[in-house]
């Protein structure tokens, strides 16, 4: 298991507060409140423990087919419908929709190798990741990677507590299969839009691994 580099900062941020916080405790807390600065200590040390553990990526082989699709994160499938997609397609589409908890690795990856034709960061709201308007109204970015003849949308939205996406697709690049297309901090949701009459491998409430779940055929 290695730690992401978009996690470097915020790590030794909160290690920096927890010390300097502890320390004051110690060193101005009278006898009596020693065991509150003692349990302060444990709860601070478990807190930079679990911050860690958000940045984590493990150690997993990751799947590369060029029929298969797959998924772009760690989570659960909370979404597959046919929806209209109003900002690229302008057509129905399959969305398949994966929440991400805090406690799921935020490595965000290619679900295709293909050309990235398109890729645009929307501002926008915080909506809890499970609201069916967050897919449209919330701090989101869209990514569609081209292959042959056949192109699917990659969706990182924010939720109420993610408010941090990184995504390094560039138009006119390459990209390839499972490699790291981005990362959104504190957990929330991908959206995958897929062509009409795609196979879906996934069912509703099934839990994925990110680079390595088969989410459908291409």
């Amino acid at each position: 298991m290695t730690i992401h580099k978009e996690g470097y900062k915020t790590i030794f941020y909160t290690a920096l507060f927890l010390m300097l916080t502890n320390f004051i405790l110690f060193y101005f807390t009278i006898e009596c409140c020693c065991l509150f600065s003692i349990l302060f200590s444990i709860v601070s040390l478990g807190l930079w423990l679990f911050i860690i553990s958000f940045f984590r990526i493990p150690n997993r082989p990751l799947t590369r087919d060029e029929h298969l699709i797959v998924s772009p994160c760690d989570g659960k499938v909370v979404v597959i419908e046919e929806v209209f997609d109003e900002e690229y397609f302008k057509e129905n589409r399959i969305q398949v929709s994966i929440f991400m908890s805090p406690a799921n690795v935020h490595v965000n990856r290619n679900p295709i190798s293909g050309e990235v034709v398109y890729s645009k960061y929307h501002p926008g709201k915080y909506l809890v990741a499970w609201n069916p308007k967050s897919s449209t109204e919330n701090e989101r970015h869209s990514v569609v990677i081209k292959k042959e003849a056949k192109e699917i949308l990659v969706k990182q939205i924010a939720g109420a507590v993610a408010r941090r996406i990184v995504n390094y697709s560039k138009v006119g690049s390459k990209v390839s299969q499972s490699e790291e297309l981005g990362f959104i901090k504190f957990g929330s949701r991908v959206d995958l839009l897929l062509p009409i009459g795609t196979k879906i491998n996934v069912s509703l409430n099934q839990v994925v691994k990110g680079g390595v779940s088969n989410i459908a055929n291409i």
